[in-house]
């Protein structure tokens, strides 16, 4: 199905990243794994496969973000596909007392880095005459919850921005869609909730297999979705 397509997975070296990369990779893809430090990803893929290529950039800076994607493109010979997975949770304030701090990082993290990312692909993608693109929103984007005020409106800002790339790009052959998962089966997740039902919970596999369904021939006619992935959680 993915048979000599150019895939970029950013935050490559997460539990999620990873599992959307050996998707990829047992679909006969060329990936280029990105992720902020060299170190990240050495430990993440001790073995490396020659058809893919790792590089470290910071996706919250658009200089490094830009150099990083250009080195993959270079390096796939294109682009096909972006799934940007990059991304990150912490608890925060209440909503009067968030530092700048705490917005500036779950803005810059979830947000900014697909702007930076879609500055960078996009071109490329125009110039190939299309592609496919994955974000990364979340479940807990559709409601307010208390101390989450700065996640949630960072995550609502991903649904947002797809939806907005999607009608921007739609008549260009590329197709922008993004995922809204549940709690993810990851071993952070299980050491901070350790009395949770694991079971219940969305296994990255599962949730990789729903972002290679959007970017696949199967969702040609699928654009701006929001895709709830809850498990049973």
């Amino acid at each position: 199905m993915f048979d000599n397509k150019r895939v970029i997975v950013t935050g490559g070296a997460g539990a999620l990243g990873g599992a959307v990369v050996n998707y990829y990779e047992s679909k006969g893809a060329f990936v280029a794994i990105l992720d902020y430090s060299d170190e990240l990803l050495n430990a993440s893929y001790p073995k490396k496969n020659d058809n893919n290529c790792y590089l470290s950039c910071d996706l919250t800076n658009r200089s490094s973000c830009e150099n990083g994607l250009r080195t993959a493109i270079k390096q796939l010979g294109g682009i096909d596909i972006l799934c940007n997975i990059a991304g990150g949770f912490m608890m925060g304030e209440d909503v009067h007392k968030t530092s700048d701090q705490t917005w500036d990082f779950l803005f810059d993290l979830n947000a900014r880095s697909i702007m930076n990312a879609a500055s960078t692909v996009v071109p490329s993608m125009l110039e190939n005459n299309g592609g496919k693109i994955v974000n990364v929103a979340a479940r807990a984007a559709n409601a307010g919850l208390a101390k989450m005020g700065p996640y949630i409106a960072s995550k609502a800002a991903v649904a947002r921005l797809t939806e907005s790339m999607a009608m921007e790009l739609r008549e260009q052959n590329i197709n922008v869609n993004c995922v809204m998962p549940g709690i993810i089966d990851t071993p952070r997740n299980r050491s901070d909730m350790p009395d949770a039902d694991f079971s219940k919970w969305v296994t990255p596999s599962n949730l990789a297999n729903v972002i290679g369904f959007l970017t696949s021939d199967d969702a040609i006619s699928v654009h701006g979705a929001s895709i709830p992935v809850d498990g049973l959680s």
